[in-house]
């Protein structure tokens, strides 16, 4: 899982911690696609892996804050974008608080959540289906049952997404990793 540390008290509930980087964004579905698949439920992956993407993206754009033009040039030809470790003018100093996705199964549901240091809740925009940002929060509401944020106390919040994931449904882990086996179908709206 590269920068990510996984923590299990109960093993319905998982845990890890995401780098401030952008490249956490890859961690996140690299953690739900080994959860799912050890929880047998990797038919959920594409809809959770597209979810906790758009969730990790805003907590890093939103809460951590944009790279500047700068720091993008100067990891031109880099593989790695660390964002500032001091808070810039659009961050705050709760900033270096961690980012957190978490995976609770109960069944027959499923919960992806993503904290991060940002109280400010996420704002859902008007789709511009042209542009190349802001679609974010209706993918989520698209991909999940439902969704919704709470503060944390003290700083921060959690923003969440809720899945079925009745056992029926669910994909075994021999089906789920075998290359053969047909492809997942949307299901209808």
């Amino acid at each position: 899982m590269g920068t990510g540390t996984a923590l299990a008290v109960d093993p319905d509930v998982v845990t890890c911690t995401l780098a401030p980087r952008y490249e956490a964004v890859r961690t996140a579905r690299d953690f739900a696609r080994t959860t799912l698949l050890q929880w047998g439920l990797g038919d959920l992956f594409d809809d959770v892996a597209l979810v906790a993407s758009e969730l990790v993206t805003n907590a890093l754009r939103h809460a951590i804050g944009e790279p500047t033009a700068a720091e993008l040039r100067s990891c031109t030809g880099s593989s790695r974008l660390a964002l500032p470790a001091q808070p810039g003018p659009a961050q705050s100093l709760d900033s270096r608080l961690p980012i957190r996705i978490s995976l609770v199964h109960r069944s027959p549901q499923l919960v992806c959540a993503v904290s991060d240091p940002s109280s400010d809740g996420p704002v859902t925009r008007e789709a511009d289906f042209v542009a190349e940002s802001g679609r974010g929060l209706h993918l989520v509401d698209s991909f999940s049952r439902s969704w919704g944020w709470h503060p944390l106390a003290g700083a921060g919040k959690v923003v969440w997404a809720l899945f079925e994931a009745d056992e029926a449904s669910a994909v075994d882990l021999e089906r789920s990793t075998d290359p053969a086996s047909p492809g997942r179908h949307r299901r209808s709206a």
